[in-house]
């Protein structure tokens, strides 16, 4: 009987072989930043060109809160400069934007509130560096808005990468199955913290567990026409608009049924179509075809659907690395990027959404999943140093998780060993870039007031 197709090498090989890379890129040269030569606003506005142009100059808005809120929305500029960066060329499964504020609380099926990494609109397939750049990067510029000095957020930014250093390491010993059914629950998490932590988790755990359907529909606007309950425009951040009509959502519904399991398209029957409308969310995202979709059941009890437009990652348009499959690459079509994001997030998860979905219309690529399913993140900017060092490590050691399940961890492991002087060489490059997105969060300042590019604050 033939067994399955070998698509990687015993634990053991791979740290060997990972541990001979340190000669080709010896780790203390991870921390060189190679910056290649660019126009910062160019690639802003290459990347704004197929997006919804009412809404790019909300989303440039949202970028100049501050330069941690740039960094989020900025993940073109980092894939571009990151794409001929030193690297092991070790290629992995990749979130794409692994900053801290994508990490946050969500419900697994069985209703436990899980904590993990939760946005993969970029994810693909890339160095493993890169994630961890982007992670480490995000704990700098964070510790400096938080108004700590540069030693403190260089200690912080070190934290990350040691988290996922050892992380990695211990991951490495178990079975791959006890690998993949790895997961970080609310009860698991506050048995391992101090008090204040323990304290800081809870609070943000109540909150995570009370936003659901029906908070949602309580904090937006309704009003019952001829039985049917319509959302109230809210422009520019909530709007109907000629792409969300309820008839063309209902036919694409029924395309978003055919790709998910058949439980869940059973369950789906019990509900009604509603309304439907746009809305803006996050930084990265925004002008990018968002809708949310309001259902109601059989006694007439809420339920939302987001419905996300999937367009190529960064780590193709701008990093330059096409999108692969176990070193070999994938054949584009038609609702691609809506099955990439989805089958990224399942793999880099412990466990996710059941209503995860695709489907492809009009030329564009869509994902579904729920809207606001006991979601909840950390309030990042109320962190003081203590806190935002546990913060940070807990993501780095989630960020090792997701990694873990690619065919190459071993080799990750190999590489980094028992040695700090990878986590400091993230540390440096951390401080490095963060004069880069100074730069470049300036540079977009002065591009809004000279009326090169356009700003509407939305609140």
């Amino acid at each position: 009987m033939k067994g399955l197709p070998k698509f990687t090498a015993p634990t053991a090989e791979l740290e060997a072989y990972g541990r001979t890379l340190r000669q080709a890129l010896p780790r203390r040269d991870q921390g060189r930043l190679v910056l290649p030569e660019r126009d910062s606003i160019a690639i802003m506005e290459r990347q704004h060109a197929d997006r919804l142009q009412s809404l790019i100059p909300v989303r440039v808005a949202r970028m100049l809160e501050s330069p941690f809120a740039f960094y989020r929305g900025s993940a073109a500029l980092m894939a571009h400069d990151l794409a001929d960066a030193p690297t092991i060329d070790v290629g992995v499964i990749a979130c794409g934007d692994a900053h801290i504020s994508n990490f946050g609380w969500y419900a697994s099926p069985e209703r436990a509130l899980t904590f993990d990494l939760n946005d993969f609109d970029e994810a693909s397939n890339a160095p493993w560096e890169w994630d961890l750049k982007r992670l480490v990067t995000s704990a700098y510029i964070a510790a400096l808005d938080n108004g700590l000095c540069p030693d403190q957020a260089r200690d912080i930014a070190r934290a990350g990468s040691t988290a996922y250093r050892w992380g990695l390491a211990e991951l490495m010993k178990l079975p791959a199955l006890e690998r993949y059914y790895f997961r970080v629950e609310s009860d698991w998490l506050e048995e391992r913290l101090d008090n204040q932590s323990r304290e800081v988790v809870k609070r943000t755990r109540r909150k995570a567990e009370k936003n659901n359907s029906g908070r949602v529909i309580g904090r937006i606007e309704t009003i019952g026409m001829d039985d049917r309950i319509t959302i109230i425009d809210q422009p520019p951040i909530m709007l109907h608009s000629p792409e969300a009509q309820l008839e063309i959502s209902t036919q694409l519904l029924n395309q978003f049924l055919k790709s998910v399991r058949e439980d869940i398209a059973i369950l789906l029957t019990h509900y009604v179509l509603q309304d439907v409308v746009l809305r803006v969310v996050g930084v990265g995202s925004v002008g990018t075809r968002c809708f949310i979709l309001l259902l109601t059941g059989p006694h007439g009890e809420p339920f939302f659907l987001q419905i996300k437009e999937a367009q190529k990652t960064v780590l193709e348009t701008y990093g330059k690395r096409a999108p692969k499959l176990f070193g070999q690459p994938i054949k584009q079509g038609p609702g691609f990027n809506g099955k990439r994001v989805i089958a990224c997030q399942r793999t880099l998860q412990s466990v996710s959404d059941p209503f995860l979905g695709h489907f492809h219309t009009g030329g564009v690529d869509y994902y579904v999943r729920q809207f606001r399913d006991m979601k909840g993140s950390f309030d990042i900017a109320t962190l003081n140093a203590e806190l935002l060092d546990q913060y940070v490590r807990l993501c780095g050691a989630l960020l090792a998780r997701g990694h873990s399940q690619s065919p190459n961890a071993g080799i990750i492991n190999g590489y980094l060993g028992g040695s700090r002087r990878f986590d400091d060489a993230m540390a440096d490059w951390a401080a490095a870039y963060f004069d880069v997105v100074q730069r470049d969060y300036e540079d977009l300042e002065k591009a809004v007031k000279s009326g090169r590019v356009p700003i509407e604050h939305d609140a």
